[in-house]
């Protein structure tokens, strides 16, 4: 598979080299210094395109790749409030996109496990529901695409929850989200239901970026051939 990289950072170089290991070829890397890249010949013949960037650029970053029929798997959060602009496309222009809060396969079972665990707490009201988050210091959004993906997986399966807000809760209705930014934590995500009695808690910690790479690939390799747009519930089984 023909793989064009938008993004050359740390997470770029980590793909570059899982997906070099599984057989793909990087035939196309677009970072902010040479944006022209997008519309190279090279660029056009890739099959998917893997980015991870920053917020503010990411949507413009997608456009580019849709003018080129490029299929996108995207990596970046941060930029939702585009999100029905990039299901349009996806609808209306036969493009294809791949999107996941956060690619790790580990983080992708937490969020199942959170889901169950939220139906079971929906039967207990003493509990009181609340989130943390800690990423390094170069995250630009706040909270994570995880966070928020777990909160939505919360409200969804706790009848008196209803949304989220950041720090601390703002109505009963609320699930509250703690974001903590320190050193080069690659991404801690911890849910907390508490009564007066106890504390229930699951948490997933990150050690490192490679399963987050890996994710990545593993989701271009599902996304090349395919139409529309798609996510992990559609790659997983469960």
């Amino acid at each position: 598979m023909k793989i064009a990289l938008i993004g050359y950072g740390r997470m770029g170089k980590e793909i570059e080299r899982i997906a070099q290991d599984r057989g793909h070829s990087i035939v196309s890397i677009v970072d902010e210094n040479n944006l022209a890249e997008f519309d190279s010949p090279a660029f056009k013949s890739a099959d998917v395109a893997i980015e991870f960037t920053t917020p503010a650029s990411a949507m413009n970053n997608y456009r580019k790749c849709f003018a080129a029929g490029v299929p996108v798997v995207a990596g970046t959060t941060g930029w939702l409030e585009h999100l029905p602009e990039v299901k349009e496309a996806c609808e209306k222009n036969s493009q294809t996109f791949f999107y996941a809060s956060n690619y790790s396969l580990g983080v992708n079972i937490f969020f199942a496990v959170n889901k169950y665990l939220a139906k079971i707490m929906n039967q207990f009201p003493d509990y009181t529901v609340r989130m943390e988050e800690t990423h390094h210091i170069h995250k630009l959004d706040a909270p994570s695409g995880t966070a928020i993906t777990l909160a939505e997986g919360i409200i969804e399966n706790v009848d008196r929850k209803s949304d989220w807000h950041l720090e601390a809760e703002m109505k009963p209705s609320d699930v509250a989200i703690h974001c903590i930014r320190e050193g080069e934590v690659p991404g801690i995500h911890e849910v907390f239901y508490e009564s007066e009695a106890d504390v229930i808690s699951i948490k997933h910690d990150s050690k490192n970026r490679k399963s987050l790479a890996l994710g990545a690939v593993l989701a271009a390799e599902f996304t090349n051939g395919k139409k529309g747009f798609l996510g992990m519930q559609d790659m997983l089984n469960f």
